[in-house]
């Protein structure tokens, strides 16, 4: 693997760019969460396609596929910032979170498995907690019975973050955002069902939530128990492809603060609900969900609100 460019802050979050097998290019992020120090949480986020073959309503690295990341090739974005701050592989972070998340639906690409299965031998790293977010695609189940077996056999105890990636109660509006044959509410929740254990952290129901997609509670609770499973909701990160499909964001990463009805009515029914803002640098970054520097660079009109930073090449030795 060869780094050819990166952008961002090393106290919030980089973006690299690599050329991997034959000219294909990558994109891999590390952000930290100010004001907590690296070696109190580091997050990592790895790709495991080249481009997605999904195409959601608003993430940037969907609209084109050239094939799956190698089981190597995962693992040379991991080694690299790895070796970059930590030489020796041992990682004393209390928390070392791995997101499966930055290209590519990681569930049509088995040497995922097989990264989760070698990273507890690979590394000396005793706050690692791998994170699987998945829109459960139709035809995945071999992918999911296996995931199943190792998070059981190495990752019980809350040890795995687990994550639906739903955005929408609204079947029809749900179609259009994500245009693929996936699961159903009730497929969805008879797994996490059998996912989630004493002890484990619960399943993750996410909403990237714009403004034009409903969500309701009632829907969710004919599915999902309040006691196995909690809400996520995240601001509509700026991206080229939201902006082209007009949808707007639900959540204002700009107020912290400010208090929604929909996380009200999720909480009256039983929910626990998480709001989940970063740092709002991320956007100009270009380094958080949904972005992806690459789409920025080859656009004729910059958007508001997101990529603003520069890339810099890297020399090669």
């Amino acid at each position: 693997m060869k780094v050819i460019a990166s952008t961002g802050r090393e106290d919030i979050a980089m973006v690299y760019i690599a050329e991997l097998e034959e000219g294909k290019l990558v994109e891999f992020v590390e952000a930290v969460q100010p004001p907590i120090p690296r070696d109190k949480k580091w997050v990592l986020l790895v790709s495991t396609m080249y481009g997605c073959p999904v195409g959601c309503a608003m993430c940037d690295a969907g609209g084109f596929y050239h094939g799956k990341v190698s089981k190597e090739d995962i693992f040379a974005q991991i080694d690299y910032l790895v070796r970059k701050h930590y030489p020796s592989g041992v990682i004393p972070c209390q928390q070392f979170k791995i997101q499966f998340a930055r290209m590519g639906e990681p569930s049509f690409n088995l040497d995922v498995l097989d990264v989760l299965e070698q990273l507890p031998q690979r590394y000396n790293v005793p706050g690692f907690m791998p994170s699987i977010s998945t829109i459960a695609p139709h035809g995945t189940e071999t992918f999911f019975e296996r995931l199943l077996e190792i998070k059981k056999r190495q990752y019980s105890g809350g040890h795995f973050q687990f994550q639906f990636s739903i955005h929408t109660t609204d079947e029809t509006v749900r179609e259009q955002i994500i245009p693929v044959k996936k699961w159903d509410f009730a497929k969805m929740a008879a797994y996490g069902q059998r996912f989630y254990q004493p002890g484990d952290r619960k399943v993750t129901l996410n909403f990237a939530l714009a403004k034009e997609m409903p969500v309701d509670p009632e829907i969710l609770l004919k599915h999902f128990t309040p006691d196995k499973f909690l809400i996520k909701i995240t601001p509509l990160n700026p991206t080229y492809k939201a902006t082209e499909k007009n949808l707007s964001t639900y959540i204002d990463p700009k107020d912290q603060g400010k208090k929604y009805p929909l996380v009200r009515d999720l909480e009256k029914a039983g929910y626990r609900v998480i709001i989940s803002i970063g740092e709002v640098e991320e956007n100009y970054i270009g380094s958080n969900c949904g972005q992806y520097v690459r789409r920025h660079l080859a656009a004729s009109e910059q958007i508001e609100d997101g990529y603003t930073y520069r890339l810099q090449e890297i020399e090669q030795a």
